[in-house]
């Protein structure tokens, strides 16, 4: 008794294991996705959304590395060591060449702290060396030692381009360009997927129509053949039920093949891996919410890349003209250098009462005679930015005027929804009344075919005018960065 309770407790446990094992299955089948989800699964897991992000990270990494040259550098350099043995030329107090056998050996180490100083593009550092030379030839002391304990040099252009200054004006441009380029491609992302997710729900309510379609016309041709078997209908119209049905399967045929095609092609730009079928819920209800051009004139010009671009191009230009100016003119540069330095031969000696070390050279360079290089490479980089100027005033109208067409455009596509959907509403119910008379005898089969095309003419056309309308939703957002639903800019920190 107890052996068959035990065996009817076991088979309970694995019919719930596996009935809930199916009812997962089942579950897990077909994945169900809505428009804003499709979107946020290409800005989070999509290839496009990989690519930016890592163009992302490698500006990122580009600006630290700019911001590093303006903090000290810590290095220590040496050679441990370097041995030679060979035969080297030199010159003897006549001034005759002889040759003379060399064997030695030459270690040092070199601790530098170094920083650029952007004001002026100068160079200063403190260094501290230590040197050590074996020569095996020698008979006595053949080991030597010399110290700088500490020495303080500077390197200063005088006069010349300072590449530093402008750096620092225009890095954080590009910086920032690189943050607002990723916002604005999230949105290019965002509209991508909205065009891949209509193209496979239009395919799918193309299949709907299809589907529906083969059912009332096989549903249709039967009436027909028992109308024409009465003798109530001639021949042709027989004959054009059935071109309608066979038309139909024919049109099922293709739309399946395009919801397969569709349904690739999202997975592929989601990023889904899974071979589970896709079934979307269309975005019928819109939001609501007035777009004002000026508005949305200010925001572009407060978010877009493209605004903050316009700096870093003149910026460019005016670095190209002052570049221009200071290669070409009157440069000169200041070498200063000012330590303590010994030699010992014990190593316990090399730092004991050192002595004055110090350098200082002034160096410059004046053109006298260049036959108008100067100025010709002045007048191109000054007639370079007249160029980029315009450019830029040019670009900036074609901008406003890109914001503004867009924002009409939007509402004018809002409205065509509106519109769309009362359209598909009226060819539905004109299609069920048409089909009914034709049923009742009292219209023919054209009337009933206008119908049809028109009612299927009306679906596609209001799953259209919603791709056009999200498509300019998130075309607006990129071209101003900002979100008109909740008010609220799309430029954060990243």
């Amino acid at each position: 008794m107890m052996i068959k309770c035990v065996l009817a407790f076991l088979q309970l446990v694995a019919f719930l294991f596996l009935s809930s094992f199916a009812l997962a299955q089942d579950l897990t089948y077909t994945r169900k996705l809505t428009l804003y989800s499709a979107v946020e699964m290409a800005k989070e897991q999509s290839p496009s959304y990989r690519s930016a992000s890592v163009l992302l990270e490698n500006r990122q990494w580009q600006y630290k590395t700019f911001r590093s040259n303006y903090y000290p550098q810590l290095s220590l350099r040496g050679v441990l060591p370097e041995y030679n043995r060979t035969i080297d030329p030199r010159i003897t107090d006549t001034g005759s060449l002889v040759f003379i056998n060399t064997h030695n050996a030459n270690s040092y180490l070199q601790l530098s702290l170094g920083q650029e100083i952007g004001l002026t593009g100068g160079y200063i550092s403190i260094n501290s060396q230590i040197k050590r030379l074996d020569d095996f030839q020698a008979e006595v002391n053949r080991t030597r030692y010399s110290s700088i304990p500490a020495t303080i040099t500077l390197n200063q252009p005088i006069f010349g381009f300072n590449y530093r200054a402008w750096d620092r004006k225009i890095s954080p441009l590009r910086y920032e360009e690189a943050q607002r380029d990723y916002r604005e491609e999230m949105e290019e992302i965002a509209s991508s997927a909205t065009n891949h997710f209509f193209n496979l729900l239009l395919s799918q309510i193309s299949l709907q129509i299809a589907q529906k379609n083969v059912a009332n016309n096989d549903t249709l041709y039967k009436l027909a053949e028992s109308r024409y078997a009465a003798d109530k209908i001639p021949q042709n119209e027989l004959l054009q039920m059935e071109l309608t049905l066979l038309n139909s399967k024919q049109n099922l045929e293709q739309t399946t093949l395009d919801v397969e095609a569709n349904t690739l092609n999202l997975k592929v730009y989601l990023g889904i891996t899974d071979d589970n079928p896709i079934q979307l819920i269309a975005p019928y209800e819109i939001p609501i919410f007035e777009v004002d051009e000026q508005v949305a004139l200010e925001q572009a010009h407060k978010n877009r890349q493209r605004v903050i671009s316009f700096k870093r191009e003149m910026l460019e230009a005016e670095r190209r003209v002052a570049q221009a100016k200071g290669e070409t003119g009157f440069t000169a540069d200041l070498y200063a250098s000012f330590g303590l330095t010994q030699q010992s031969i014990e190593f316990q000696d090399v730092y004991s009462d050192p002595v004055p070390q110090q350098r200082a050279r002034v160096g410059f360079n004046i053109p006298i005679m260049d036959w108008g290089r100067t100025a010709s490479k002045i007048g191109t980089a000054t007639a370079n930015r007249t160029l980029v100027q315009q450019n830029i005033e040019q670009q900036k109208i074609n901008f406003d005027q890109e914001i503004y067409l867009n924002v009409k455009r939007f509402r004018v596509l809002r409205q065509q929804v509106i519109g769309a959907r009362r359209a598909d509403e009226i060819a539905e119910k004109r299609f069920n009344i048409t089909k009914d008379r034709y049923l009742s005898g009292h219209l023919g089969i054209l009337d009933l075919n206008v119908a049809t095309e028109e009612r299927d003419k009306a679906s596609r056309s209001f799953i259209s005018s919603l791709r056009s309308f999200w498509s300019a939703y998130y075309t607006l957002r990129r071209l101003t960065l900002y979100d008109f639903e909740t008010k609220q800019s799309l430029v954060g920190e990243l």
